[in-house]
Order: structure tokens, then C-alpha cells, then sequence
């Protein structure tokens, strides 16, 4: 009887157990309905996108669309509004399968770089009987001539410039033969540089003349400026990559000499000015996305160009104008701010009306960045375009004839100030015109010559509409209605929008909220809060529809509310919402993520307050160990990946922006300990996966192993994750997204995450 009593305790306490480890186990469906809910999944069951428009010069629109076809390019004329496929897209799948003797398929088309080459081909105006004809003669023609990644091209499409051995070239795109243009360049001393130290690349740095004879670049000098080094893993001896890369706070930092080159007789004109610091004003970069030299504008006969000099601390703003024959520099105007100085939200929006000898000028001098139309000779402000409290967030087009300008704004209209609009006004800030009615988030892309634009209108839960609209009349037509049909019936849901208030009870705060599909209002639900704190953006970037923003919904599928707001300290609103914490970038916006999850818990009962997580990457993953540690009683988990830990240990252009020039104190300190995470690590209490590729040379691994170090110092508890080899963008990437999942998973919901879960291919 005892032994029958001992058998049956002992089952009782097996099955307990057994009950136990069950209940602690999350199970991998979970992880396999999260995976659904990722945009490799989600964007395919959408149709009728417009992607990647533009605009031919006889007011065509070409833009890639996804069809139950697969992905097709269109051509719609703006003035007959007819609208057919760019070309048989089977026919260049078949003529590029011949050549990679990869299988043919339409939906999946075998070429990596087919939609490059299916652009080339429209703007070569290739048909379908060409394709019938000679197509691989006009892919090898293609391929032989086309612009290489590594050149710029120029306006008349016929030349592009590339750099060899610190000197500047020019390579005719017709017969494709080559010219050197500049030959004193040396290392770190040479001709268009593409170097910030935070990012570098291959292709030249220059603004071209309308006319294409002349292009205006610069001499960067690096040889006084500090070095950055990685190394990479491997068997035997590893790569070591030393760059140049200046630092908060060091003596020397990148300048530039900047030049004038003819390009018929090589001829080289240096401008009769100091070298100016390597800054802009709008970003931490000379360069703009295409390669093209920043705060430049050439004149229409392309006989001169104004620029704008940014001080080191970015403070000033000085508007110049250059002879582009002599080299003559003339100082027309000089803006200084108390913070820094921006020349716009969205881009730059100063413009040099040469033929009216007057400027377009952008300022946030009255807190909301405003148009101010400025005299060229005087300097003297003539009158302000534009006016109240709302912002200009980017001049997109003036017409020097009619004095017409039109540009993009927000916060006019009411409601979402994250939503952008189009409008039209003259110059002397007489007849503004709403050029987008609907009270949405509008996405423009203007045509050249501004008689059109494409109009991609949406919210971040309402599916988009494209329509070509006019800017001088009310007329449009759709162009393609998004069909999220497929979408919707997998279960798929918009995330939240929602408005709390900031810490002080002041200003709206505007956010997004994710839940599982299968939400239960009965139940309890952990806080995953994402971020990246800015200053240049915020977490949300843009209101328009998507079907997936990151892994946010997915990582609500787990289990979890997921939260993202734009703080204090973000751009898109006022000057002084967007200055909160200059000089106090350990500031972060983090108190009013913490206000923006107090508040929505006691609004709902069911996202519970004291299971709160919190990841970011890069500045958030700055931020969300600065978060951890400065609410530790607050947050419980935090995910940290790639995170500029101390800001002198980062880009000097992001630091001496937002932070401020670096200041020692005679007792050894700094101004800039204040966002220092290594100084704080006593403070930890909570679980932290801190994480950093080892070959990131944006953000140097470095950043994170001096916190690694003093937490090792503090005797602190922490999980580390070092990704050999890795770069930068390894945010999203299968690996580290299942770790933060998993990690969220143990820590936040006291479950057992699916060992080793694997993303499909």
C-alpha cells in the first residue's frame, strides 16, 4: 500500500511537472503566425502599388506595380492619361534568361538587376519590336554604357564623372572613351571625396552646370584628421580597415577646398575662399543620396552658383555666391541659431532665383520653419512667403517667370501634424493653394516641370490611392487603388494610431499601437516599446500605409502590445519641439515614452505597465540601454543593438550637431557625460542583450564595448552578442530578430521561447 501510495505521489508529481514545463513553453506556432506578419510575407498579398516613380521629360510617369502578374512597369502620359505596360515584360525575362540560362518565369523574373535594366530600356524607348528584333544587342549596349555605380552622370546624360587615385575623371557614356580632369589629387587630399567618416563610398561628390560644362566639387582634406580602424574575423591573418574619421571634440576635422572645374579644358579653379568645415544644412554628409554635392545651385546660364558654408558647430549658415570663370566669392546673407541651423525638414529648401537676382531662404527663426524671399545683392529680406504654425518641409520647385513655388507642409490642415500636404503660393506670399484636399498623408513626387505630380494618399491604416493630380487646377485621375483583399484575409490588421501627452502635460505626442491578431480584452499583455530617438527622425517615419513596419506587428503576434511614438526631440513639428534635448542627447525622448505607456495603461486595463521591454537600434540602441538604466524600476528588459553609447566615440558632424562642440572641465569631466551610458551602469537592474557587429564602421563596435567594460567593472549581470563580420544593418536580420524575440519572450513573459526557430527562405 505504501509503495502504491509512493508510485502514485510520484506520477502526480511527473504529470505536474510535465504540466509545468508545458505551460512554460511558448508554442512555435506562435513564432510562425509572427513570421507571417513580416513584409517578405505581407507585401506580395498587396496590388495596385506605385513604386519607385518618376518622371520622363514629356510628362510620363513610369513606376514599378505589383500585379497578380508580379511585379510589372507601367507608363501613364499625364495629359492623355492612357496608361499601358513599359514593355512585354516576358519577352525581356525570356531574352535575360537566355543570357543567365537561368529558367524563365514571369512572376519571379531570373535577373537580379532586371528592374535596373527594365528602367534603362524605357528611357531608351526600347519597344516590343525591338525586343523581337536585337534584344540582346541592345542588353550588351546597355551593359557596356550604362552609368556604373561608382559615376555620376551628367544633366545632358552623355558624360558622368568617377574618381581614380585621388583624382577626378571624366568617361564619355556614347563611345565610352575617358579624360583625366584633375591630376595634384594625393591620398586624403584628393578631388570629390566621398568620406563623412561614419559613411564613405566610391562615387564622386560634385554638382554639375545645367549645362554640363562645368561642375563645381572640392578638395577633401583629411590628412590631420584621426583614423578609424575595424578588423574582421577569420583563420589566419584578419583585413584591417583604417579610415579617416573625425570625433566630437578633435583638433582636425574633414575640410573642403572647394573648385570650379571646366570640363572641355580640364582646367581647375580654386574659389577665392578659406576651406570650408565638412558640413551641410540638413545633414550629417556633404553628399546627398545620389552622390551629388550638397547646398549648391547653379544659375540657369551656368555662368555662377550660390552655395552655403556651415560652421563646424552648425550654428551658422552663410549664403555665398561664386564666378564660376574667376573664382570670385561674393557673401550675400548669414543666419545664425541658438541650436543648429536646418535648411529644411524634408530637404533643402533654399533656391537661387538668378534671373530676379533673389533667393528662396528657409528659417525656423519664428520656432516653425517658414519661406523668406531674400534680395540677392543686399542681403536684406524682402518679404516672408510663408506664415503661421505649421512648417514648409520642403521647397520642391520655383518658376523664376511667374515667381510660383511648391513646396510641402504640415501641421496647416489640423489633425495628424505628421501628415504631408502639397501647396502652391507666390513669392510675395499672395494666393496659398492646398494642392492635396484629402486629410491624409500625402506622398508627392512632383513632375520636372511641375505641371504634375503623383499623389500616393494614405494613413498608416488606410490602404493607399495614387492619382496624377495638376498644380494649377483641381483636375486628377487614379492611377492605381491598392487591393489589400489577399491581405486582410490572413488575418492581418493596421496597427493603432493614437495621441497621449509628453512628460510635462504640454504638447500632443502621436503614436502607433500594435496588438495580436488574436487579441483577448480579458487578458493582460507585456509592453514591447520600440524607438530610435532622433534628432534627424523619429521611430514612426511617415504615415503612410504599409503592410508591415519592421517586426512590430510580428513581435505583437508573440504575445505582447508594441508601442512607438515620436517624443520630444524629433523633427516634422516646431523648431523648439525638435531642439528639446540639444545638448542633452541622454535625454532621448525616454521620458515620454515612459508618459506615453503610463498613460495608455490606465486607459486600458489589459497592457500591463510593470512587464515593460524596450529595443532599438543604432541611436535606439543608444537609447534603449540609456532607458533601462535611467528607469530601471520602470523598464525590466531592453534589447540593444548597435548603439552610439558615447557620442565622442561617434561621427564629430552627428555629436557637435545635436550635443554641441565638446567643453572639458577643469576636474577632468565633460559636457558631454550627460549621454555617456558607461558613466551610469550602476544603475542596472533589469535584463540587457547588448549587441554590435564587429565590422560596423557606422557606428564602431567600440561604442558598445566601453559600456561592456564598465559593466564588467560594476559587476553587473548582461548578455552580449557580437556579430562577426557584421555591419551596421543587421537590425532585422533572421539572427538577431529571433534572439530579440526570444529574448522578450524569457524575460518579459516568462515563457520558454521554440529552440533555434527558423525563418522560411
Amino acid at each position: 500500500m505504501v509503495s502504491k501510495i509512493k508510485s502514485i505521489s510520484t506520477s502526480a508529481v511527473l504529470a505536474c511537472l510535465a504540466f509545468n514545463a508545458n505551460a512554460e513553453s511558448l508554442n512555435i506556432e506562435k513564432y510562425q503566425q509572427a513570421e507571417r506578419k513580416l513584409g517578405k510575407h505581407t507585401e506580395n498579398l498587396v496590388f495596385g502599388t506605385v513604386e519607385r516613380p518618376s518622371w520622363t521629360e514629356n510628362n510620363t510617369l513610369i513606376y514599378q506595380s505589383n500585379t497578380e502578374q508580379g511585379k510589372q512597369f507601367f507608363l501613364i502620359d499625364a495629359v492623355t492619361k492612357v496608361k499601358r505596360l513599359a514593355f512585354n515584360h516576358q519577352k525581356l525575362a525570356s531574352a535575360l534568361a537566355r543570357i543567365t540560362d537561368q529558367e524563365v518565369n514571369q512572376k519571379k523574373l531570373p535577373f537580379s538587376r532586371f528592374d535596373f535594366i527594365a528602367e534603362q530600356l524605357i528611357l531608351l524607348k526600347i519597344d516590343d519590336e525591338s525586343y523581337q528584333c536585337n534584344i540582346d544587342n541592345y542588353l550588351c549596349k546597355l551593359s557596356k554604357n550604362a552609368v556604373k555605380n561608382d559615376e555620376l552622370v551628367a544633366p545632358n546624360g552623355e558624360q558622368a564623372v568617377f574618381i581614380r587615385k585621388h583624382n577626378l575623371w571624366l568617361r564619355n557614356l556614347i563611345d565610352n572613351s575617358e579624360k583625366q580632369l584633375t591630376t595634384d589629387g594625393i591620398e586624403n587630399f584628393g578631388y570629390a571625396t566621398n568620406n563623412a567618416g561614419w559613411v564613405r563610398g566610391k562615387k564622386p561628390v560634385v554638382k554639375w552646370s545645367p549645362d554640363s560644362k562645368k561642375l563645381t566639387t572640392f578638395k577633401h582634406d583629411g590628412r590631420n584628421v584621426g583614423e578609424m580602424g575595424i578588423v574582421s574575423t577569420a583563420v589566419g591573418h584578419p583585413k584591417i580597415d583604417v579610415w579617416k574619421y573625425p570625433l566630437p571634440g578633435d583638433e582636425n576635422i574633414f575640410k573642403i577646398q572647394r573648385v570650379v572645374i571646366n570640363i572641355a579644358q580640364a582646367s581647375v579653379v580654386v574659389l577665392d575662399m578659406p576651406a570650408d568645415d565638412h558640413r551641410s544644412t540638413i545633414t550629417d554628409h556633404v553628399a546627398g543620396r545620389d552622390g551629388s554635392l550638397l547646398d549648391v545651385d547653379w544659375s540657369s546660364d551656368s555662368s555662377n552658383f550660390a552655395f552655403v558654408s556651415s560652421t563646424r558647430d552648425h550654428k551658422t549658415a552663410t549664403l555665398k555666391i561664386a564666378d564660376a570663370i574667376t573664382g570670385k566669392v561674393r557673401t550675400v546673407f548669414t543666419e545664425t541659431a541658438q541650436s543648429f541651423f536646418e535648411s529644411g525638414v524634408s530637404g533643402i529648401s533654399w533656391k537661387y532665383l538668378d534671373k530676379t537676382n533673389e533667393f528662396i531662404w528657409f528659417s525656423q527663426r519664428s520656432n516653425w520653419g517658414h519661406l523668406y524671399l531674400v534680395d540677392a545683392e543686399t542681403g536684406n529680406i524682402k518679404n516672408q512667403i510663408t506664415k503661421g504654425d505649421w512648417t514648409v518641409l520642403e521647397l520642391l520647385n520655383v518658376n523664376q517667370e511667374t515667381g510660383k513655388l511648391i513646396f510641402s507642409g504640415s501641421g496647416k490642415e489640423g489633425g495628424d501634424p505628421y501628415f504631408h500636404y502639397l501647396y502652391s503660393i507666390s513669392k510675395d506670399g499672395s494666393d496659398l493653394t492646398l494642392l492635396t484636399p484629402e486629410k491624409k498623408h500625402h506622398r508627392i513626387t512632383l513632375n520636372k516641370n511641375a505641371k504634375y505630380f503623383l499623389d500616393r494618399v494614405s494613413t498608416p491604416n488606410q490602404p493607399e490611392t495614387s492619382s496624377i493630380r495638376s498644380t494649377s487646377s483641381k483636375t486628377s485621375f487614379i492611377v492605381e487603388q491598392m487591393d489589400i483583399t489577399k491581405l486582410t484575409a490572413t488575418g492581418w490588421q493596421p496597427p493603432t494610431p493614437f495621441i497621449v501627452k509628453d512628460r510635462n502635460n504640454e504638447h500632443d505626442i502621436y503614436g502607433l499601437m500594435y496588438k495580436p491578431s488574436d487579441f483577448n480584452a480579458s487578458k493582460s499583455y507585456p509592453v514591447v516599446n520600440y524607438l530610435y530617438p532622433g534628432p534627424q527622425v523619429g521611430s514612426i517615419r511617415g504615415r503612410h500605409f504599409r503592410t508591415a513596419r519592421g517586426d512590430n506587428q510580428a513581435i505583437a503576434e508573440l504575445g505582447f502590445i508594441v508601442i512607438e511614438i515620436d517624443a520630444l526631440g524629433t523633427p516634422g513639428r516646431s523648431k523648439s519641439f525638435h531642439e528639446f534635448y540639444y545638448q542633452n542627447m541622454g535625454d532621448s525622448g525616454i521620458p515620454d515614452q515612459v508618459a506615453a505607456i503610463k498613460q495608455l495603461a490606465n486607459k486600458h486595463n489589459w497592457i500591463d505597465s510593470t512587464r515593460v521591454g524596450i529595443w532599438g537600434h543604432s541611436g535606439g540602441g543608444f537609447a534603449s540601454t540609456r532607458a533601462l538604466l535611467t528607469y530601471p524600476d520602470f523598464y525590466s528588459v531592453a534589447v540593444s543593438q548597435a548603439g552610439n553609447h558615447d557620442n565622442r566615440n561617434y561621427a564629430d558632424e552627428w555629436g557637435e550637431k545635436y550635443h554641441g562642440v565638446l567643453v572639458k572641465n577643469e576636474d577632468g569631466s565633460t559636457n558631454y557625460d550627460s549621454q555617456a551610458n558607461q558613466l551610469i551602469v550602476d544603475n542596472l537592474k533589469g535584463k540587457l542583450l547588448i549587441a554590435h557587429g564587429t565590422t560596423d564602421t557606422n557606428v564602431p563596435p567600440y561604442n558598445t564595448l566601453i559600456v561592456v567594460e564598465a559593466l564588467i567593472a560594476a559587476n553587473k549581470d548582461f548578455d552580449m552578442l557580437m556579430l562577426p563580420n557584421r555591419g551596421h544593418g543587421f537590425a532585422r536580420k533572421p539572427y538577431m530578430m529571433r534572439k530579440r524575440w526570444d529574448y522578450f519572450v524569457q524575460h518579459l513573459m516568462a515563457l520558454t521561447p521554440p529552440k533555434e526557430f527558423t525563418f522560411s527562405k
